[in-house]
């Protein structure tokens, strides 16, 4: 085998690791002897540790010295909750590392690489940086623009809507396309929705998919008005599956202490307007709490505030081979643009079908200008 197939493997073991290892990255990494055998593979734990090199360093045991790493972030340095995995490298007598993206956490940022060199470990570093930085694109942003990766997941028919006129929405997409929103969910550190969303549909916004129950995420609403009915089952299962509730500062403490008392973390921020929450604010939020990947199941008024906010990365949108017509409700809600120029654009990097649905992968292109979160 070739160093990229190596590198490759390396990726699929990091991908287990997403929506489950913030806030660090969710790294990969096989060891390969001399030989050509593979001695030790391993991806990031849940919680981010034990990391991946350590994991794969332990199933190697003696077989790791002499042999070639292939990681696909930059081994850390730095003395944490774990010592650093370059002079655990190092110390296990690892001839050679391939390092696909280095680190841009200021406490690493080359520093694992010159660790590496300096014990006379061969260091080679870009082979599969592309995949590597799409792979962990929420743990660098949150390190370089202090947010998590920002992805709208939307399911509609041909014509972009999302419900009839009456509100009813169950179902557009088929059991296929459910099935792999779900699995985004698994792989995301939060699902994030408006108030809206939460009123009309009282949501669960678990992962079901058997065998990965355990990989739901953190529930956030945004929620300027604290409209959420403390009957809702967000609420009624917030002391198992962790849920907070982003609302404006001042809003009436007594009703703050409800939230709270039933499980809910009920966080304050800065309004817009009577209704609309800083968008910009409440992703700084959760970027401070180490949240690195976000998926947004919120309606048409949520989906248009973060877009018109250029806050949006990915967009993943099923579609569904039917028709609902103008007075159904709009996927997306009115952006107020004047100019053809303005439009927010992406560029698609994916389309598969699922079941009788089409999936299709988006990501950012361009600049866009800010917006208010209404809530």
């Amino acid at each position: 085998m070739t160093d990229l197939a190596y590198m490759r493997m390396a990726l699929g073991l990091a991908e287990r690791g997403l929506g489950q290892v913030s806030p660090n990255p969710s790294v990969g990494c096989v060891l390969v002897s001399p030989e050509g055998m593979i001695v030790g593979r391993g991806w990031t734990q849940p919680g981010g540790r034990p990391h991946a090199e350590t994991e794969a360093l332990a199933r190697a045991g003696e077989r790791a010295r002499g042999a070639t790493a292939y990681v696909t972030l930059e081994p850390c340095s730095h003395h944490g909750q774990t010592p650093p995995c370059a002079e655990a490298l190092i110390a296990a007598g690892i001839a050679r590392v391939v390092v696909a993206l280095e680190d841009p956490d200021p406490r690493v940022s080359g520093r694992g690489i010159a660790l590496l060199r300096d014990a006379n470990v061969q260091v080679e570093t870009g082979l599969c940086s592309t995949e590597a930085a799409f792979l962990n694109a929420g743990f660098l942003s949150r390190i370089r623009q202090g947010r998590p990766l920002v992805t709208l997941k939307i399911a509609t028919t041909l014509d972009g809507r999302i419900a009839t006129h009456t509100g009813d929405s169950k179902w557009i997409t088929g059991p296929s396309a459910r099935r792999q929103g779900h699995l985004l969910r698994a792989q995301s550190d939060a699902i994030l929705i408006g108030s809206n969303t939460a009123l009309a549909d009282d949501p669960e916004l678990t992962c079901r998919l058997p065998g990965l129950e355990g990989r739901s995420p953190v529930r956030i609403i945004a929620d300027g008005r604290l409209r959420l009915p403390l009957t809702s089952r967000l609420v009624a299962t917030a002391h198992d599956i962790p849920t907070w509730v982003f609302t404006r500062e001042g809003t009436d403490p007594m009703r703050v202490d409800a939230f709270r008392d039933l499980g809910v973390e009920v966080i304050e921020l800065p309004a817009v307007s009577e209704t609309m929450l800083d968008a910009a604010a409440l992703l700084a939020e959760l970027g401070r709490r180490g949240l690195t990947r976000v998926l947004v199941e919120g309606g048409g008024a949520i989906s248009a505030a973060l877009l018109a906010s250029d806050l949006v990365d990915r967009l993943v949108w099923f579609r569904a081979a039917a028709i609902l017509g103008g007075d159904a409700l709009p996927g997306i809600a009115g952006l107020g643009l004047e100019r053809i120029a303005d439009m927010p654009r992406f560029r698609r990097i994916g389309l598969v079908s699922v079941g009788e649905d089409v999936m299709e992968s988006y990501d950012r292109a361009g600049d866009r200008a800010g917006a208010g979160l209404d809530a």
